[in-house]
């Protein structure tokens, strides 16, 4: 864990978000809508955030570097990967843009934990 003013230092635009252990030792769970996975493989994000298991990646410390790396080219493009929301309204940039942002914090903050993802 950090300190608020460590976190405000890193993030200053960002709310942190906090997790509580229960007895199931999750110390990450969010759910994101497959409408986003063209989007997202267009980034290079898709396996690692669909199917890390086929990439070989189970721990969250292999997740980091493909989650920087693709959570940059999304910033790089806003108007490109703005272009590929869905039609149907459930998903768009912005929400994939925070949730690869808050999938990499908990990563950096727990680079040892499993990957499990259900689909």
């Amino acid at each position: 864990s950090i300190s608020r003013a460590t976190w405000d230092d890193r993030y200053p635009d960002r709310e942190p978000y906090t997790l509580a252990l229960d007895e199931t030792d999750t110390v990450y769970h969010e759910n994101i809508t497959h409408n986003l996975g063209r989007m997202a493989d267009e980034a290079g994000l898709y396996h690692a955030i669909w199917r890390p298991d086929e990439a070989g990646l189970t721990k969250a410390q292999q997740l980091i570097e493909p989650l920087r790396r693709g959570l940059a080219e999304l910033r790089r493009g806003p108007g490109h990967f703005g272009r590929l929301n869905p039609a149907n309204g459930w998903g768009n940039y912005d929400l994939l843009c925070s949730f690869v942002e808050r999938y990499l914090v908990a990563c950096e903050e727990y680079p040892t934990a499993d990957i499990r993802v259900s689909r």
